[in-house]
């Protein structure tokens, strides 16, 4: 047994930006690394604003640390999600009121502590989703610590899961250079690609066409320059609710056709289209979402469709699962709160075959990264986000070498639940 003495936290910065996404979709014109005019979304100073996290750190009784990090996706404030994430505003609160839920408790059951900080409140209001994620994380590595497991391993002790013994689909994302940066998942041989950001109908085209041509050119340029003989990623694209833009959210069979052409110019590659629409509220995006998969499958387009805007915490996964709004569901760890549920949006998922992508932002670090790894390999997800940032390199590294590392361990006997 071991029992926590201290929590303490560092102000830290994220691998991304936050961005309003209301004022971009509005059609707010980027100026290199900036766009130009006025935030629209509650909370932001400008457009885009540099990224903010807090590091948790929860100090043992034997002088070891568990730690995690706090932080909140690019897209804060929009689609249902909790507000701006400033960490000069949360410092305060982890420092008193979460310090004092965790000190002189025994880092014993990381399921337990998790679900209390997930579920307490401070004047009323529950902590935000960014608190309730970092902390988890410090949480389950200081029991890993305490109980000289690999994170992963607690996870398989506490919920009866078995650890992925391979490695699992990582998912890379370009941000804006969705050119240059295809070239570095190919080199590195990603399985998933390349999210795009078709954030705007100025990026999608007036009637698709530019998304179209992008297909069409990502496919050739991965048949050119394949690393390796059988080379086969899965092209995966966010589209950001673009394509309901064009032809309308409920508009199902119009949708269909176009998801059809583009289907055809993947071809040989798998095609998943992520966030097709955006409908405003979660029961109209399971509505549609459930509708377009229903004509999707009727017509037989071979386009796995993914649920990413309005479906936020475990409560929705559950709902968009439980109604197959969708093929797959991105389950956007920083908004479920803590880690744990998380955990439990993926063995959900997987219960009831739909697929389970454990997602992220951008916007992330690289500990909750690493930490999002145990996660997935613990629960076998079908696919983990390479993250933090939008450079490709960084965010697969993080992710590729903790995976690596983990397995690596577990291969030989250490750190491992029996």
């Amino acid at each position: 047994m071991m029992k926590i003495m201290r929590v303490l936290c560092a102000k830290g910065r994220t691998g991304f930006y936050f961005d309003d996404q209301k004022a971009i979709k509005a059609g707010a014109q980027g100026d290199g690394a900036l766009y130009i005019g006025e935030p629209v979304t509650e909370g932001f100073s400008r457009i885009r604003q540099a990224g903010e996290a807090i590091s948790v750190m929860i100090v043992l009784e034997d002088g070891q640390i568990g730690w995690g990090d706090c932080a909140a996706v690019q897209y804060s404030g929009a689609g249902g999600r909790d507000p701006l994430f400033l960490s000069e505003t949360f410092i305060p609160l982890i420092e008193n009121h979460v310090a004092a839920q965790l000190v002189g408790r025994q880092a014993d059951s990381f399921r337990q502590l998790a679900g209390e900080i997930d579920t307490m409140a401070v004047e009323g209001k529950r902590l935000h989703t960014a608190v309730r994620y970092g902390v988890s994380q410090a949480i389950l590595d200081a029991v890993a610590k305490a109980q000289g497991l690999n994170m992963c391993d607690v996870i398989a002790k506490e919920y009866g899961t078995k650890v992925q013994e391979t490695p699992l689909y990582i998912f890379t994302q370009s941000g804006d250079d969705r050119y240059n940066n295809i070239d570095k998942m190919i080199m590195k041989a990603a399985d998933v690609l390349p999210h795009g950001l078709f954030n705007s109908v100025l990026k999608t085209g007036k009637e698709g066409e530019k998304l179209l041509e992008y297909v069409r050119w990502l496919r050739k340029r991965v048949l050119d320059h394949s690393p390796y003989e059988g080379y086969h990623p899965v092209f995966h694209i966010d589209v950001y609710g673009t394509i309901g833009q064009i032809f309308g959210d409920d508009q199902y069979e119009r949708t269909a056709i176009y998801l059809e052409t583009l289907s055809k110019a993947a071809k040989p590659f798998r095609l998943r289209i992520e966030g097709p629409m955006d409908s405003g509220s979660r029961e109209k995006q399971m509505q549609d979402l459930r509708g377009l998969r229903e004509v999707v499958d009727r017509m037989g387009v071979e386009v796995e469709l993914v649920a990413d805007e309005w479906c936020n915490t475990l409560e929705d996964v559950i709902y968009f699962a439980d109604n197959k709004a969708g093929h797959m569901i991105q389950i956007k760890t920083p908004d479920l709160g803590s880690i744990h549920n998380t955990i439990e949006a993926v063995l959900y998922c997987q219960k009831l075959g739909i697929g389970a992508y454990q997602g992220g932002t951008c916007n992330e670090t690289d500990r909750s990264a690493q930490v999002c790894v145990h996660c997935a390999l613990a629960t076998r997800a079908d696919q983990i986000l390479a993250k933090p940032g939008m450079g490709v390199d960084e965010g697969f590294m993080i992710c590729y070498n903790e995976m690596n590392r983990v397995l690596a361990l577990r291969k030989g006997g250490i750190g491992v639940y029996r």
